[in-house]
């Protein structure tokens, strides 16, 4: 075996805990930053947010059932490369992981970006009384990339000081994050709404030099947008639409299935699962309470309206900028319930720890796919080399310089590219279905591996549990992509281009990941020959497992 990989052993070091594993798993579904974008574009659904939230956290269960399974079966660095490639066997494993961890994760660089400055740097700003620098990096073009390359270099140096460091980057931010996040509750239910229409106007004059009374412009320019997303309510089919958008926020609790081969005791079914869905379950009552806080001080409608105001602006739908200039941070908005100056800056930058905290999880996970991908010899060797640290150093190159390009064409909308980004998530899933399909099959494909591993007696009426899950999770996946890519509001006259965006009508989405696909495939078979001239068979690499 020794002579198939790269090397003996992978050489990574198990230097997380699994309450690590958790706090990356529960950042990686961040209410704060994927969950308050996500909520905001979601302006102009018809089924309650609050059902929902709770119906997908329904389904995502199944999804930790599924990888917390494969994780004590298989705990490798590499995740879904590994798992797909053992069970299927190299070529779909190599193509859906590359395509879901690597090609489409540049795509999410800029998503980043936007958050980094609408969070953290516009409102900070705002709070000191920069006013022209905070509505600069509020707007389009140049604001935006430089914020990507920003994320770039954040993302970078804390993935090269290695698993140790980030952990305690991700544990401190954690906390820091947590009490600032208790403060805006605090400040949500117990302010009023009159308070806050007071706030609104004194504060956002002061942060953005803003004229005027908003709350009214606010609330026409989103019933302009068609703002109308209920917070409770609507018909269970409006539901159903409203989750393959919701899914782009709480999708990922096993984002860190790539990392287990540095995390110790990750043979424990029990923690594993624990760990994915407390983050899970913790995250979606936090998002309850925050819709509730929401709804009680500044108001649900007001709160949609405001983000179908920024949004329809953002978005180009109109030309005029709405009358709150900058992204409607909802953390902001609550700080504008107090005059204290002071505790809003204090709330501000504890609530910018939750993008610190959660900005390595944009290719930390990505890395290890690569690097695993190559310690297979499928890729050039020079990719599983390790610093110091224990991070594959050429592997996050890999993720970083090509997320410059992809940045600049984001920021700059060159041919339309803003409207491929949302493809990065349909690639990602196409992946999770395949790592779905690989958890039915392996009680029977891995007859040996599955009984001799920590789940083989975990049956429900004689079937494994990780069929049963991987069979709901499997049906829940096939049921948003057959969503995503037939929009059933594709033309629907009130609202943006389809609910997704994402559709078979995007011709430029389709085209990049077939594109995405077409390449993993050549640089497969491309390097499959090249191995077999240097007389090493790539299939019996693929049959093996490496050992840490």
């Amino acid at each position: 075996m020794s002579n198939l990989f790269v090397r003996k052993a992978t050489g990574m070091v198990r230097s997380w805990s699994v309450f690590d594993a958790f706090i990356y798993a529960f950042f990686s579904i961040n209410l704060v930053t994927l969950g308050f974008y996500s909520f905001s574009q979601m302006y102009y659904f018809g089924g309650g947010m609050i059902p929902a939230l709770i119906i997908s956290a329904i389904f995502i269960i199944f999804e930790v059932i599924v990888y917390a399974s494969l994780i004590a079966v298989m705990p490798r660095s590499g995740g879904d490369y590994v798992w797909q490639t053992r069970i299927f066997g190299g070529a779909i494993g190599f193509i859906l992981a590359i395509t879901g961890w690597w090609f489409t994760l540049w795509l999410w660089t800029p998503i980043y970006g936007d958050m980094l400055r609408q969070i953290v740097i516009t409102p900070l700003l705002g709070a000191f009384g920069m006013q022209q620098a905070a509505v600069w990096f509020a707007g389009q073009g140049t604001a935006l990339f430089v914020c990507s390359l920003l994320t770039l270099a954040f993302v970078a140096m804390v993935i090269f000081l290695g698993m140790k460091t980030y952990a305690r980057i991700q544990k401190y931010s954690f906390y820091a994050g947590m009490l600032g996040l208790l403060i805006v509750i605090i400040l949500l239910f117990t302010g009023s709404p009159e308070r806050f229409r007071a706030g609104l106007d004194t504060n956002s004059a002061a942060y953005f030099g803003t004229q005027g009374s908003l709350y009214d412009p606010t609330v026409a320019a989103g019933q302009e947008a068609f703002a109308s997303t209920p917070m409770t309510g609507g018909s269970f089919y409006l539901i159903l639409l409203t989750l393959p958008y919701l899914v782009f926020f709480n999708l990922w609790p096993n984002w860190g299935a790539t990392l287990y081969g540095e995390v110790r005791g990750a043979t424990d079914y029990k923690r594993n699962f624990t760990g994915m869905a407390s983050a899970l379950i913790a995250t979606t009552l936090l998002g309850i309470l925050f819709f509730l806080g929401v709804s009680r001080t500044i108001g649900w409608d007001f709160y949609m309206q405001a983000n179908g105001a920024w949004w329809n602006y953002a978005w180009g739908y109109v030309t005029e900028a709405p009358p709150l200039p900058v992204w409607p941070n909802p953390a902001m908005l609550a700080t504008f319930l107090t005059d204290n100056r002071l505790l809003q800056i204090i709330v501000l930058l504890l609530m910018s720890t939750w993008w610190f905290g959660w900005a390595g999880t944009l290719f930390l996970s990505s890395t290890r796919v690569i690097f695993a991908a190559a310690f297979d010899r499928l890729l050039p060797e020079k990719a599983a080399e390790l610093n110091n640290n224990g991070t594959p150093v050429n592997a996050m190159l890999l993720m970083v310089l090509p997320a410059m390009v992809v940045s600049a064409l984001y920021a700059y909308n060159v041919a339309g590219f803003r409207s491929i980004t949302l493809a990065a998530t349909q690639g990602i899933a196409i992946m999770y279905f395949g790592t779905a399909i690989a958890a039915i099959i392996l009680p029977f494909r891995k007859k040996a591996l599955f009984e001799a591993s920590p789940i083989a007696q975990m049956k429900v009426g004689g079937i494994p549990l990780i069929t049963i899950a991987g069979v709901i999770f499997g049906g829940f996946l096939a049921f948003l992509l057959v969503e995503w890519f037939f929009d059933p509001w594709l033309n629907t006259a009130g609202v943006p281009p389809g609910l997704y965006g994402i559709s078979l009508a995007n011709t430029n989405s389709v085209v990049f990941l077939l594109v995405c696909y077409g390449t993993a495939a050549a640089i497969y078979y491309g390097f499959k020959a090249r191995r077999r001239n240097e007389g090493i068979d790539l299939d019996k690499v693929q049959a093996e497992i490496p050992v840490e």
